[in-house]
């Protein structure tokens, strides 16, 4: 089968597109044939490398997945060939007490598919029969793969882990990414107010499209004393954050006396300052979120269905344009997600 891999880290030129075995199913996993895989900046990350990742090489990107099943393993209930499915990207040993209890994205053998073992970009991937949901029918092949990683991860953070309730004010950073698209509409979809940024007019346009109530350029605007204006000097209740270093200080100023800040990434960078007499004084919380769970997914592919979240795909392009879609990825000039069809 051909797939999008990477041999070692370093730059868009150890990415390439090889020939590599077709997947047979073991005992419980079922083979899916990849109809459509996005892009996200983790599959950068990964290409670069971090101290403490260890790979098996080759090394399959692609966390984001939407296609049939083709083949079964043993043992494997409640799945038939021809189902058309959406991945859970979510991998916990499901076994373990976090896992039973269906916290798997505590799980201390958690990994990520396509971070920590191989992805979907390619023609078939095995997983787990239990990582693989119904596809919505009201969606297709590309809209399905817009949607696991960055809506699994908005609703954990906003929902389970900010606990944002009806009537709160929550600052959305980067409302053109992929996980800002899911962070406006899930905010929304909870009563909640919603004051986006991002880096040009266009986008901001198509995030007030998206429901935000609020838009600031913060390339133009000092989004500190936005939040204030539109807060009568009050500050938000929650700030997701997923920007890292280039926003970190100001999203602290951002939040007000009790406020919950949210991070679920680090794009621009991972070592900001936090000035800790704002964090005591105003009794903030710094809240980490990593991904979210399979009972989360379903809720949102539940919304999906019902019209009442909906995946935005910026652009398709062929599977072997992957480097292509990374560096658009990091030149941010797309709104919404890049999605590849094999």
């Amino acid at each position: 089968m051909k797939a999008i891999a990477i041999r070692e880290h370093g730059g868009p030129e150890v990415v390439s597109l090889v020939e590599l075995p077709d997947p047979t199913p073991r005992p419980g996993e079922v083979v899916v044939a990849v109809k459509a895989a996005a892009l996200n900046h983790l599959d950068i990350w990964v290409r670069k490398g971090w101290p403490g990742l260890k790979l098996a090489f080759p090394h399959v990107l692609g966390s984001d997945v939407a296609g049939a099943v083709e083949a079964i393993g043993a043992g494997v209930e409640g799945v038939k060939v021809g189902d058309a499915v959406v991945v859970n990207p979510s991998l916990g040993c499901g076994r373990c007490e976090r896992c039973l209890s269906g916290d798997e994205n505590l799980c201390r053998r958690y990994a990520i598919l396509g971070e920590h073992v191989s992805g979907g970009m390619a023609e078939r991937l095995a997983v787990p029969a239990r990582n693989v949901l119904p596809k919505p029918a009201n969606l297709s092949f590309v809209e399905a793969a817009a949607v696991p990683l960055t809506f699994m991860t908005a609703w954990h953070a906003l929902v389970a882990r900010a606990r944002l309730r009806l009537g709160e004010t929550v600052l959305v950073h980067a409302a053109g990414s992929g996980v800002g698209v899911a962070a406006v509409q899930i905010a929304k979809l909870l009563g909640a107010r919603v004051i986006a940024t991002a880096g040009s007019d266009e986008k901001l346009r198509r995030a007030k499209a998206l429901g935000a109530d609020e838009v600031v350029n913060y390339e133009t605007q000092d989004f500190v004393q936005e939040v204030r204006r539109l807060t009568d000097k009050r500050g938000v209740e929650v700030v997701f954050e997923h920007v890292g270093k280039k926003t970190w200080e100001k999203s602290i100023l951002s939040a007000g006396i009790g406020g919950r800040i949210v991070t679920v990434g680090a794009t621009t960078g991972y070592d900001p300052l936090t000035d800790l007499r704002h964090v005591f004084f105003r009794q903030l919380s710094i809240l980490g979120s990593t991904m979210g769970t399979a009972a989360e997914l379903v809720q949102v592919l539940r919304f999906v269905g019902e019209g009442k979240l909906r995946p935005v795909v910026d652009r398709t392009l062929p599977l072997a344009d992957a480097v292509k879609g990374q560096a658009l990825l990091g030149e941010r000039a797309q709104f919404g997600k890049i999605v590849l069809e094999p």
